[in-house]
């Protein structure tokens, strides 16, 4: 396969680190930096109340193709695929945020799950027709 090479278009400031609780990283506050040259990419982003931040998890030094969800070993073992978890293939992390303000090329939001000066690949609003993806039928089983 391809090599593909991305260039981050901004980093996380905020007061969470490695060891910092999932559920304290969910309900944290964070910036987002842009880089000066994206920041008109930001034009009408305000309009958003839930933008999605594409990220790499930049401490990660290696993946595991089935692990405990969450580190839990209460928790069965499962493929990667499967969770959230960083220790993937390819560390990226996705996840939708709340968007407070924005202030120049300063994003302010809350419910990013990631550590102070991670790297952001990119930002699309949160938009409920393509986001919320396939549907369940009546037997409960995704469309797609």
């Amino acid at each position: 396969m391809q090599k593909i090479v991305l260039t981050p278009i901004g980093y996380v400031r905020n007061a969470n680190k490695v060891d910092t609780p999932s559920q304290e990283l969910q309900a944290s506050t964070s910036e987002i930096i842009v880089e000066e040259k994206y920041a008109d990419g930001l034009m009408g982003l305000e309009k958003n109340e839930m933008i999605t931040v594409i990220f790499y998890f930049h401490l990660v030094d290696r993946y595991e193709l089935k692990l405990h969800p969450r580190g839990d070993p209460s928790r069965p073992i499962t493929g990667v695929f499967n969770t959230r978890s960083q220790f993937r293939p390819n560390p990226i992390g996705v996840t939708v945020v709340r968007l407070k303000s924005i202030e120049g090329n300063k994003l302010v939001v809350e419910g990013l799950d990631a550590v102070d000066g991670t790297p952001v690949l990119d930002i699309k609003p949160h938009v409920l027709t393509f986001d919320e993806g396939a549907k369940a039928d009546d037997t409960g089983k995704d469309r797609a």
